[in-house]
């Protein structure tokens, strides 16, 4: 494999990772996102998907950004009477957004972004070394 395909295949890597970050930050901002009205339903919890394919030209797996996927876990219910969007019993329905999951889910993204950087910066100092060689 050469330099440019390293360096191809961890930007593929970071484009997946920032993709990712995107999904999560959008989830964190909903947390407290109720519904408007009594039986609506409040944000749902999106969850991106990756695919790897082949990609002939660099000789190697590449990531791609699949489709977002909606988590299908219950809503929780906090009792809120006053609350505009409460039902007959006084109960809201909020997202299925847990903040500490997304949390962990985010710092995973960043590192594994900062691994895939850490590739790109590792390239190009070989790459520096391999010109200083030539030159010498």
């Amino acid at each position: 494999m050469d330099f440019n395909s390293s360096l191809r295949i961890a930007a593929t890597g970071m484009h997946a990772q920032t993709a990712r970050m995107r999904v999560i930050a959008e989830n964190l901002a909903n947390t407290d996102s109720a519904g408007k009205a009594p039986g609506e339903e409040p944000y749902r919890r999106r969850v991106p998907t990756f695919e790897t394919s082949f990609d002939a030209e660099l000789g190697g797996q590449v990531v791609e950004v699949g489709k977002l996927a909606y988590d299908m876990s219950d809503f929780t219910s906090r009792f809120e009477p006053g609350h505009p969007a409460a039902d007959e019993r006084g109960y809201v329905q909020y997202p299925n957004v847990n903040p500490l999951i997304e949390t962990m889910d985010m710092r995973e993204a960043q590192r594994t972004y900062e691994a895939n950087l850490n590739v790109v910066s590792v390239t190009r100092q070989m790459l520096g070394r391999t010109l200083d060689i030539l030159r010498g």
